[in-house]
């Protein structure tokens, strides 16, 4: 398969599901606001979502995809069988017993991961209710994360890609339908999110039947590529554990500031990761069980082709998103949520978060692009050991942004932060003679500088003032937002064009 054309694939289930959750969003602003029952319900996913991250998306896909990647390439079908049927085991019991945790410590979760909320005996109560129902959303995401790496790993992409669409409608319905039933309505929210799991692990079953990939309850303990996985986990437990602590403590930190300041950063943080998942994770998702297969068929060369096509197109699509994303603050944010509760103050407070967000976006893309370089490897040392240096020195600019920044210098924080670990990571790629960049680098930053500097002057004479968008009618937010977005990308590649980029310069490589 083009990785090009998978990246697509990928990237177009992607959009659709970011669509969907700006849906989701836009109905969640309007219904709730920004106040206690949503910094509530914000804290309370969140914790299951980074135990998740932990879990599945960081930590066990990073140990699992390359292991299964060589068990694929290298060993029989009944031995890959297998291994997935003892990792599958093992990870299921793991995180029944995590999540029955979950659910009688909440208390206490909630007191050590929003210390502020205790002041607030209703907003504390509240949160804890949510985060007993949502726990459980860890199990359900983890086994799906499971199986989106098995199907990956065999080049299926298309429904791991097309599963995130279900929380958001899940999301969409509860929000509409079963909201007014609840007492207090932000209970429909956190339902929302356990039949959500529950949908998402049932739609991959019937695809690992097709690939005759569906795991069975099988404990080996003795089987060597479960406890090799075990072993690359520990250290990658401890590299995705300092960035989910780092959200974590901007999570406290948030929560000590004025109401509605965990819900800005959420709002800000959903529009920065619609171009985070639209590439980062798109091109995350492709790149290590491609660069697995090169590593274990030791084509060097072709492996570090294979990153500099990642980076290049990283550059090309995150630069102008950064830009388009400050720029175009306060027309987005008033589109998306600027609705029933949600009021003026909110969408200049969420404003101020995105732009300090914006900062950070291709930093935070490139991490997704460079990180993969390792961990194809089976080396998930060096990751951990740079995202420890991040870890620390996220939080020393927390301490010197929120005074004067308040939740914005967290998002600004996060920002830099991601940029230190991707410019490390490619240090040490280049130090270690992993990645060698191809000609051209340079000629190709300076067209895009260009192409960006079109774009933006394209921005500016067709955005219109903040305070008109804080006036305009619904329509003619979504219509204007749309005609501006349009004129802003297609100048940005048409100055591509005429500098001499081309589509089939991107659609070299295959997996």
């Amino acid at each position: 398969m083009n990785l090009l054309k998978a990246l697509a694939t990928i990237s177009s289930m992607t959009f659709i599901s970011r669509i969907l959750g700006f849906v989701r969003d836009m109905l969640i602003a309007r219904i709730f606001g920004a106040g206690i029952a949503t910094d509530a319900f914000f804290v309370a996913f969140r914790i299951p979502n980074l135990l998740r991250r932990l879990f599945a998306e960081g930590a066990f896909s990073q140990a699992f995809v390359p292991i299964l990647s060589e068990y694929k390439n290298r060993r029989t079908a009944e031995e890959t069988r297998e291994l997935i049927d003892h990792v599958s085991t093992l990870l299921g019991i793991t995180l029944f017993v995590v999540t029955l945790i979950g659910i009688v410590s909440a208390p206490l979760i909630i007191y050590a991961s929003a210390p502020g909320f205790s002041a607030n005996q209703e907003k504390f109560t509240l949160t804890i209710e949510l985060l007993r129902i949502t726990f459980p959303y860890i199990l359900f995401i983890s086994l799906v994360s499971l199986a989106g790496g098995i199907l990956n790993t065999y080049g299926k992409f298309f429904a791991p890609a097309f599963t995130p669409t279900l929380l958001n409608l899940s999301f969409i319905g509860c929000a509409l339908w079963l909201a007014p039933l609840m007492d207090p309505p932000i209970l429909a929210l956190a339902w929302a999110v356990f039949i959500g799991g529950v949908l998402q692990l049932a739609f991959q079953i019937p695809f690992l039947i097709r690939i005759k990939r569906l795991p069975r309850l099988r404990l080996k303990s003795n089987d060597t590529g479960a406890w090799r996985i075990l072993k690359l986990m520990g250290p990658a437990v401890l590299g995705v554990s300092a960035g989910q602590i780092s959200m974590l403590l901007n999570t406290i930190f948030a929560s000590l500031l004025v109401t509605g300041s965990v819900s800005w950063l959420y709002y800000a943080d959903r529009l920065m990761e619609f171009p985070a998942g639209l590439l980062g994770v798109a091109l995350g998702t492709i790149l290590l069980p491609s660069l697995a297969k090169h590593y274990n068929s030791n084509s060097t060369e072709e492996y570090s082709r294979l990153l500099d096509w990642g980076l290049r197109l990283t550059f090309l699509l995150t630069l102008p998103a950064a830009l388009a994303l400050a720029i175009l603050a306060i027309p987005l944010i008033s589109t998306l949520f600027y609705y029933g509760a949600f009021s003026t103050h909110d969408v200049w407070m969420a404003r101020e978060a995105l732009i300090a967000y914006s900062v950070g976006l291709l930093g935070l893309i490139l991490v997704k692009v460079l990180a993969p370089g390792f961990y194809a490897r089976q080396n998930i040392k060096t990751p951990v050991k740079i995202a420890i240096v991040t870890l620390i020195a996220t939080q020393l600019m927390n301490l010197v942004f929120i005074l004067p920044l308040q939740h914005a210098g967290l998002a600004l924080a996060v920002g830099l932060g991601a940029c230190i670990n991707a410019g490390l990571l490619y240090y040490k790629l280049r130090s270690q003679n992993i990645y060698q960049p191809q000609p051209g680098w340079f000629l190709f930053l300076l067209k895009i500088g260009v192409a960006l500097i079109v774009m933006c002057l394209v921005l500016w004479l067709t955005m219109d003032s903040n305070a008109t968008w804080l006036t305009n009618t619904a329509f003619d937010r979504i219509s204007r937002l749309a005609w501006v977005i349009i004129a802003g990308a297609t100048s940005y590649f048409a100055a591509l064009w005429l500098l001499g980029f081309r589509f089939k310069d991107f659609t070299r490589q295959h997996i």
